[in-house]
C-alpha cells in the first residue's frame, strides 16, 4: 500500500486524481495529517464515512504507538518510545529551552555506525525509517504534548545520511508551508562523518545546520572511538567540511563526547581548536552519557569546564550542551536496549 504521509501535497493530487477521486480532497487530507496532526483517517471529519472508509482500505497511514513515556522531575525534558507498525521500537525527546520546544528525532531503527559510546549501535541496524516515521514523531509529540515544536534535531537513534533519500524527503515536508512549516534554518541534522553524502548534501544547498559528531582530534583516536573512522580520515572529513561551508554558507557545528582520560586533554584541546578554525566551526561539548556495556566515564564539572577554557583561549565558539533527561534514560538508545532486554 501507498505510505499516505510520505507523499508531498502534489504527488497526494495526482494519486487522489489517479484514483477518481476529487482534486481538492487532497488538500483536505493533507491538511489533517500535517497541520491538524490527525492520528488516523477517522479523525478527518469534513470526509465522509464511505471516503475514509476507502482511505483505510487502500493506504498505509503511519501513526506511532507511544509504548512507553518518561518525563524528568528536573527539568521536564520528556522521552518517548514509539512502536512502529513493524513492531521495531525507536526514541525521541521533547526539551523545553526559552528559544522554543525542540524535538530530537531518530533516522533509523538501531544503527551500522558502531560508535563505541553510543548505546543506539549495540544491536546493529535494524532498517531505515521511512519520511512518515520521522515526521510523525514529531507530529505525534506535538499530540501528546499540547505544545508546539519548533526546533528539530535528527540526532536521535540512526546515521541520518545512511537514510539520505528519506532523510530529504522528510525535510521538505516538515518545511513546506502547507505543513507544519517549520523553518530551515531550525533544523538541525548529525552525521557522524559520511564524506561522499556530506558533500552531497551541501550541494543540496539546505539552509539547515550540518552537525559533525567528531568526538576525536586525531585519526588514531578517533578509530578507537568511531568504526567509521577507518574509512575516512580527519582530513577527508575536514575537505567536505569545507566544502559544505562554502557551498551552503551554513556554519558547521562539531559534536565532541568528552571521555574522561581518552579525548580531554591539552593535546587534544590544541587539536581540536585547529580543526574548528579551519572551518569556522562551532564545538559543542557533550559530557558523555556512560552506558553499561562500555567503560567510557565522564570526567568532572570542573575537567570539562578546564577543558572548555582551552578552547576559548584558542579562540573557539564553544559551548557544554545542556544534560537534560538524566532521569530518564537520556542517552540516545537508552530506553530501546531496556525495552529489548526486558523482552
Amino acid at each position: 500500500m501507498v505510505d499516505i504521509k510520505s507523499l508531498t501535497k502534489a504527488e497526494l493530487e495526482d494519486e487522489f486524481v489517479s484514483k477518481g477521486l476529487q482534486k481538492f480532497r487532497a488538500g483536505q487530507v493533507y491538511d489533517w495529517m500535517h497541520v491538524k496532526l490527525a492520528r488516523s483517517f477517522d479523525e478527518m471529519t469534513n470526509l465522509s464515512k464511505d471516503l475514509r472508509t476507502r482511505l483505510s482500505n487502500e493506504y498505509e497511514y503511519t501513526s506511532l504507538k507511544i509504548e512507553r513515556f518518561q518525563e524528568s522531575a528536573i527539568d521536564k525534558t520528556a522521552k518517548f518510545l514509539f512502536e512502529l507498525n513493524d513492531g521495531n521500537f525507536v526514541e525521541s525527546v521533547f526539551m523545553r529551552y526559552k528559544h522554543g520546544n525542540s524535538v530530537c528525532i531518530s533516522s533509523q531503527v538501531g544503527c551500522r555506525m558502531g560508535c563505541r559510546f553510543c548505546a543506539s549501535t549495540l544491536d546493529g541496524l535494524v532498517r531505515s525509517l521511512k519520511p512518515s516515521e520521522m515526521l510523525d514523531q514529531i507530529y505525534a509529540i506535538s499530540h501528546h504534548m499540547g505544545e508546539r515544536v519548533s526546533n528539530i534535531v535528527v540526532m536521535g537513534m540512526g546515521e541520518p545520511l545512511d537514510n539520505f533519500d528519506n532523510l530529504l524527503r522528510f525535510i521538505e515536508l516538515i518545511t513546506n508551508k502547507d505543513g507544519l512549516n517549520i523553518s530551515a534554518r531550525n533544523i538541525t541534522v548529525s552525521t557522524c562523518g559520511l564524506v561522499e553524502k556530506i558533500k552531497e548534501l551541501a550541494d543540496r544547498k539546505l539552509a539547515i545546520t550540518l552537525a559533525l559528531s567528531l568526538h576525536a582530534a586525531s585519526d588514531e583516536q578517533r578509530r578507537k572511538l568511531m568504526p567509521v573512522a577507518n574509512k575516512y580520515t580527519i582530513e577527508e572529513l575536514m575537505q567536505a567540511c569545507s566544502y559544505y561551508f562554502e557551498t551552503t554558507g551554513r556554519r558547521i557545528s562539531f559534536e565532541y563526547s568528552l571521555v574522561s582520560g581518552v579525548n580531554d586533554t591539552i593535546d587534544d584541546a590544541q587539536r581540536l581548536s585547529a580543526l574548528a578554525r579551519r572551518v569556522s566551526a562551532h564545538i559543542n561539548l557533550i559530557p558523555v552519557n556512560p552506558i553499561k556495556e562500555r567503560d567510557y566515564r565522564r570526567g568532572s564539572r570542573d575537567d570539562i569546564l578546564a577543558f572548555k577554557n582551552k578552547l576559548e583561549k584558542n579562540g573557539i565558539n564553544v559551548t557544554i550542551r545542556r544534560e537534560m533527561g538524566q532521569d530518564i534514560d537520556g542517552a540516545c538508545g537508552q530506553l530501546r536496549r531496556r525495552k529489548l532486554t526486558e523482552e
